[in-house]
């Protein structure tokens, strides 16, 4: 399964244009643009499970550096500032990884 299974190509084609710049990268703003705010949660299980590159269960530091080139070969890479605010909103028990029973954050509601 890829993410265009789950989200709308044009939608993260649009969430990937609003961000191109460094240091523009809202994390709720881009879950709104791709669809990602409006998934169920097992919706989201899926897309974290993609985006959990060596399928560890958690996505660190360093996988969230590459969080755009998961949905497009090619985007840039998150800079130091935004995979750390990126991080620190979204780990939920201060242990500097997103796990799974943390999916709901993508939902940024």
């Amino acid at each position: 399964m890829s993410l265009t299974d789950i989200l709308s190509p044009s939608d993260i084609a649009a969430a990937l244009r609003d961000c191109q710049a460094p240091d523009s990268f809202s994390p709720k703003k881009f879950f709104q643009i791709s669809g990602m705010s409006k998934k169920s949660s097992s919706q989201l299980k899926e897309i974290f499970r993609i985006l959990d590159n060596d399928q560890s269960g958690f996505i660190e530091e360093d996988e969230l550096k590459y969080f755009l080139q998961r949905f497009e070969c090619g985007a840039r890479v998150l800079t130091t500032s935004e995979t750390k605010t990126f991080l620190a909103a979204a780990d939920h028990d201060g242990d500097g990884k997103i796990g799974a029973e943390g999916i709901d954050c993508f939902k940024y509601r």
